[in-house]
């Protein structure tokens, strides 16, 4: 028999998006419906943020201890469990799980639905056994690797972000398709963790970045060891029994073939889309994402989209910065509009690399005239007493200091961009930035150095050293 639930809100995914509506709805006593057809905790928990940044950290680890000499700390190589960094890491994910899980919902007030939902007509989702007809859904179904269509890829074995992390003996020879910052992260990791790695990139790695900060990380990473070809083309791709896989590659300077024993791809991510019905549902959609308003709402004004689902940012944080705006949509009516420009992303390589805003070549594409300011770690107290002093911090604005856009290569980059995040998110500007007091000695007054630096010029102003004179004379 089929069973007809009538929920006030029907969330259609369990990853961070996806809980997050459902919990915070569920706070304010709503009934809610989630349904999740895989792992609860979606990609992030289970195959993305924190299975790799818990690989990170023990990479980070490694190379700290070869890295001592300039602290007066012998360098050493260290001796690499792989084993028991596969514990480490699939450890991390079951710690954080039980926040994740179906129990912890339930309990919540959540009904938690196992099972795959597709749409039957405009305000219908069938689950199962199950007939959901809520007042509004929520399509927050995350996303997948892109597998690219190369000659001979389908008929390899190949890993994704969704199965390396399985591995429990270290690959030889890593060849990574993609040079992304999933790519460029994993490539330093396993590098650093004693494989050999190869990247192609098919354009520039990391090509979303400011180019000036980029080369600094790919200069890095590069100097550990990771060989790194970018516009290359992989012609075709050969598997010769297990752990031997041949790639054919085509560039500017010719034609080559590379030999690995493990094949990574980490092309980008498209959404999950795929026998939802989203046609019966009246909802417009393509291959890279769900149409969606500045509320979040799709062309069926009864169904939302967070997250990956709507081909924008495809970042944690995104989503759960999606999901605050559709609860404050449907449960308050307000009128809460989405604003790219505040959501920051961070590559957690090392050096790492933050960004929110507008890159340089965005704004001046954008606007008449804009102003640039930086401040190097070099010239921070705190990066000189732990030798971090590569990088830098670069601000873009316009030239009456409205903030536009910031960059930032070097320690601590992801937490540092906070700052400016919530400058952004306020609409502060850099006068408001270059008045705060940070402790000293901290990397965060790298910040507000590069703050002031932009106002330095108006000391040399004739007008502004002209008013000072004058006000001398009132002593």
């Amino acid at each position: 028999m089929t069973t007809t639930l009538t929920p006030d809100i029907c969330v259609i995914g369990a990853g961070s998006g996806g809980l997050s509506v459902a919990a915070a709805a569920a706070a304010f006593g709503v009934d809610v419906v989630l349904v999740e057809r895989g792992k609860m905790g979606g990609d992030c928990l289970n195959y993305g943020c924190v299975p790799s940044k818990a690989l990170i950290a023990a990479a980070r680890h490694a190379q700290a201890m070869r890295d001592g000499t300039p602290l007066g700390i012998g360098a050493v190589e260290p001796e690499i469990d792989f084993e028991a960094v596969h514990r480490h890491v699939h450890e991390a994910i079951a710690a954080i799980a039980p926040n994740d899980s179906a129990e912890r919902f339930n309990a919540l007030g959540v009904h938690v639905i196992r099972a795959e939902g597709q749409f039957r007509d405009l305000q219908t989702l069938v689950a199962g056994d199950i007939e959901i007809q809520a007042r509004y859904f929520v399509l927050a179904t995350g996303s997948s690797p892109f597998v690219p269509p190369i000659p001979g890829l389908d008929k390899s074995d190949y890993l994704t972000n969704e199965t390396i992390f399985d591995l429990t003996a270290r690959p030889e020879h890593l060849i990574i398709i993609g040079g992304g910052a999933i790519g460029m992260e994993l490539a330093q990791a396993y590098k650093r963790l004693g494989s050999m790695v190869t990247v192609i990139e098919i354009a520039t790695a990391l090509g979303k970045e400011d180019p000036e900060l980029a080369a600094i990380v790919l200069k890095q990473i590069r100097d550990e060891g990771v060989v790194i070809h970018e516009r290359t083309e992989i012609t075709r791709i050969v598997q010769h029994g297990l752990g031997s896989v041949q790639l054919s590659l085509k560039s500017g300077d010719g034609s080559e073939t590379i030999e690995g024993t493990h094949l990574l791809v980490a092309a980008g991510r498209v959404p999950n889309l795929r026998g939802m019905g989203l046609d019966k549902a009246g909802v417009v959609h393509g291959e890279w994402g769900l149409q969606v308003d500045s509320r979040l709402r799709t062309s069926n004004r009864r169904i939302y989209a967070v997250g990956d689902a709507t081909g924008l940012q495809q970042y944690t944080h995104a989503a759960n910065y999606h999901a605050g705006l559709v609860v404050r949509s449907i449960l308050f009516r307000l009128p809460a509009r989405e604003r790219r420009n505040i959501v920051p992303r961070v590559t957690f390589t090392e050096p790492e690399l933050a960004h929110i805003g507008l890159t340089e070549a965005e704004a001046t594409k954008a606007y008449k005239s804009i102003r640039v300011a930086r401040w190097p770690y070099a010239e921070n107290d705190r990066a000189r007493t732990e030798h971090r002093t590569h990088g830098h911090i670069k601000v873009i604005a316009s030239p009456r200091g409205r903030i536009l856009g910031v960059s930032i290569v070097g320690a601590q980059a992801g937490e540092l961009i906070g700052v400016w995040a919530l400058a952004l998110s306020k609409n502060l500007t850099l006068r408001d930035v270059a008045s705060y007091v940070p402790p000293y000695p901290t990397l965060g007054e790298i910040g507000k150095r590069a703050a002031v630096a932009y106002f330095t010029p108006m000391a040399r102003k004739p007008l502004v050293r002209r008013l000072v004179n004058l006000l001398r004379k009132f002593d």
